[in-house]
């Protein structure tokens, strides 16, 4: 399918009713959003070509869906430092951002540096995707040694008493895939939400209280 021909098929895709009724019940706020779901985003990819030009464009083309199928569509080997940065400021809620740190983020060379350097953002999705990067990471890359996980787990705790729904969420969904990953890591992921749990921060309390009723 070339360019044209997948705008013209989101169009005939768009049900506006559905653009309210995604930030109603999801929470998901989006600008130039044709009204389309993630299931039927994902029947089109299956009949596009892997195309890094064509998934740029996807992007450049602003309309909140293409956007969704760029995720869909660029390799994460592609992925540079400046590309990120120019995707993940733009992020304004949590679908488009879980889809970009699932699908190209985590699954990228650069996902442990991208992880580094947005873990302390003040942004709330660019944040965000630091942790949904990191819960991604741990079932993207299978090779990689406990001790990254280790030098991971400080930088939950670190951002624990973040306030923010969407951040604290991320927060706990990290937390609780590092725990999943061995049981070694399930061991550490407990004594650092137990640690969560004895600071003077009652929001720091849900991630690591909800993280420990799985872990334990």
């Amino acid at each position: 399918m070339t360019y044209q021909e997948i705008i013209a098929r989101l169009h005939e895709l768009a049900q506006p009713d559905k653009v309210a009724y995604k930030e109603k019940k999801f929470g998901v706020v989006s600008q130039n959003a044709l009204g389309v779901y993630m299931k039927d985003l994902k029947e089109l990819a299956k009949d596009i070509p892997k195309d890094n030009d064509l998934a740029l464009r996807l992007f450049d083309s602003e309309v909140y869906e293409a956007r969704l199928l760029c995720s869909k569509l660029f390799s994460p080997k592609a992925l540079t430092d400046e590309l990120a940065e120019k995707w993940v400021v733009t992020f304004d809620n949590w679908e488009i951002c879980d889809s970009f740190s699932m699908s190209i983020f985590a699954r990228s060379p650069l996902a442990l540096t991208l992880i580094q350097k947005w873990a302390s953002r003040t942004a709330e999705f660019e944040k965000r995707a630091a942790f949904a990067t990191m819960a991604a990471y741990c079932t993207a890359d299978k090779k990689a040694g406990n001790e990254v996980f280790l030098n991971i787990l400080p930088m939950i705790e670190a951002a624990a008493d973040d306030e923010r729904n969407f951040v604290k969420k991320a927060v706990n969904w990290a937390l609780r895939s590092i725990g999943k990953r061995n049981v070694d890591l399930n061991q550490e992921a407990i004594v650092y939400a137990k640690r969560i749990l004895k600071q003077d921060n009652k929001a720091a309390r849900w991630p690591a209280s909800i993280a420990l009723i799985e872990l334990e």
